[in-house]
């Protein structure tokens, strides 16, 4: 805050401070807002100026079967794993940060692993396991893997949530006569669904957003948004792949926004479990 005792210099650097912070997200953010005209442009080529305003990309996106089949495929593929991910990776925070065993880092590490891995290994590696097993051009292939990727999200993001947790409210309920079943799902579920919620989103994202596993994975019929896209750069280069990118761009938003409130949420059910 700018404060009427600040000396010149002082002024100076709070004002070069914020216009330099400015200056490096417009530089991470412009490339993503040049895509957004593009998309109702009339020009049937990405190129500046823009000749004129049109929907007709974002009809030929939702009129084109190969465009909604892609789509299909993610909302199948997407929300499954992340249903798989938001659990394994909730049993594995919750596991990991009550028990007190030899390895528990190495554990850890291994299970985050998916994120720091480049996504082009574990594409090979999961097509080198599933193809002899008769599982590879399908859905349970990519749902699988898909769910491999979103797990250490979730576990980050709950086991995060898990740090301020009260266990003496468990405790209680437990000398109330609760089993540890009830226990759970009345008192410790509904304090770490933020954590839960939030790493189920960045997992749903990653999945509905990945492309290398597809394009190992994925056969004819299992082609995702994103693997549609990377096709139609390659073979024809049309708007319509802007007005995909741009409904993506929404779509992010959207979950940056959801996350945010989950965040703000979290915080303060936090601040209202008793001492």
């Amino acid at each position: 805050m700018l404060s009427p005792y600040m000396s010149p210099i002082e002024r100076v650097w709070y004002y070069a401070l914020r216009i330099l912070c400015g200056l490096v997200l417009l530089f991470l953010i412009l490339p993503v807002l040049v895509i957004i005209p593009l998309s109702f442009n009339t020009s049937s080529f990405l190129v500046y100026p823009l000749q004129g305003f049109s929907l007709q990309w974002y009809e030929d996106f939702f009129g084109s079967a190969g465009w909604m089949r892609a789509l299909k495929n993610s909302l199948i593929i997407a929300p499954a794993a992340t249903v798989i991910a938001m659990v394994l990776g909730t049993l594995a925070a919750i596991g990991l940060t009550r028990g007190d065993f030899r390895g528990k880092a190495l554990v850890m590490s291994l299970l985050i692993s998916p994120m720091v891995v480049p996504v082009v290994i574990v594409g090979v590696a999961s097509y080198l396991f599933l193809a002899p097993l008769g599982m590879g051009n399908s859905y349970v292939s990519l749902i699988l893997v898909h769910a491999v990727l979103g797990v250490p999200f979730v576990i980050i993001t709950v086991s995060a949530t898990l740090q301020g947790f009260n266990y003496n409210l468990v405790r209680a309920a437990a000398s109330l006569g609760a089993s540890p079943l009830t226990a759970f799902r009345r008192v410790t579920l509904p304090l770490i669904a933020p954590g839960m919620i939030s790493g189920a989103l960045f997992a749903f994202a990653t999945s509905f957003d990945e492309v290398v596993v597809a394009l190992f994975l994925a056969g004819p019929e299992q082609v995702t948004l994103p693997r549609q896209m990377f096709a139609g750069i390659r073979e024809n280069l049309s708007p319509t792949i802007a007005a995909a990118a741009t409904l993506l761009i929404g779509f992010s938003i959207l979950l940056l926004l959801t996350l945010e409130w989950l965040r703000g949420r979290s915080e303060k059910l936090r601040t209202q479990q008793p001492a």
